[in-house]
């Protein structure tokens, strides 16, 4: 049995069916991990919903920031952005079934056995696991709740607040940890969030502040094309390598870190 890990499939079906091929996964044996950003920008957003939902227990997903869009737009709180190409799922006729589906996915999960812990940005470095886990365990909890999801999704947007701290309450520190598993890239070192795609005077990789903490946690995550699927850290491995922008597709297997990629032509 393999676990590998997928990058950002961004509603690419194809090049997902093609790297599927080359690794020969086997589902009666294999188990697929995904970095989140199922869908967005990609041609096929309701077929990959469908292809990985039908895997039934063969496979493990966290949220990214795109698909959390797509609830978002879905309980009618965002009207979208150029460039967006979810509404095939929103009036598919298996849509409601497969929304639901995914605010039952966590932002993080971790399996014990192996050590690794998949999230869709990250951990911000100034949280040990334990306090991810807890964290992540909040926005899971309100995701799950019909009742309280919907209003999540109308306070869902916004860069505040930018900093981590543990007096935060209320829709302000759900959008917090939202923003740190599913929008981080750059921090400064007390852990404030920037937002900017450059590193600015100040500001490192989130993976590079992290110091000696959880140390032998191995982190998969994906949201980042432009590292390239390289972070140059041990045990910190980026899986997003621009399939949605022309560039491939990649999946790690776990077992002895091999990695697999099919290019991404834009078509």
């Amino acid at each position: 049995m393999s676990i590998y890990v997928v990058g950002d499939v961004q509603g690419c079906l194809d090049p997902l069916m093609r790297l599927l091929d080359q690794i020969h996964f086997d589902p009666s044996a294999d188990t697929l991990w995904f970095t989140g950003d199922l869908v967005n920008r990609g041609p096929d957003s309701l077929g990959v919903l469908q292809f990985i939902h039908g895997l039934g227990s063969k496979h493990k997903v966290v949220l990214g920031n795109h698909d959390l869009h797509l609830l978002a737009m879905a309980a009618g709180h965002h009207v979208g952005f150029e460039g967006d190409t979810l509404l095939s799922v929103i009036h598919a006729e298996d849509g409601a079934m497969l929304l639901d589906w995914l605010c039952a996915q966590p932002l993080l999960y971790h399996d014990r056995e192996m050590n690794y812990v998949m999230t869709h940005a990250g951990i911000p470095p100034q949280w040990r696991l334990s306090d991810a886990k807890a964290r992540a365990a909040e926005v899971e909890a309100v995701l799950r709740n019909p009742d309280q999801r919907t209003e999540y999704f109308k306070h869902m947007y916004g860069n505040q607040p930018d900093y981590w701290q543990a007096d935060l309450s209320g829709w302000e520190r759900l959008r917090c940890i939202t923003n740190y598993f599913t929008r981080m890239r750059f921090c400064y070192p007390d852990g404030r969030l920037s937002y900017s795609d450059t590193m600015d005077a100040g500001t490192s990789p989130w993976f590079r502040l992290r110091g000696t903490k959880d140390q032998g946690l191995k982190i998969v995550f994906g949201h980042w094309a432009a590292l390239g699927g390289k972070t140059d850290t041990e045990n910190i491995f980026a899986l997003d390598t621009g399939c949605v922008w022309g560039y491939s597709l990649t999946a790690l297997r776990l077992q002895d870190l091999q990695r697999f990629s099919v290019p991404c032509p834009v078509s």
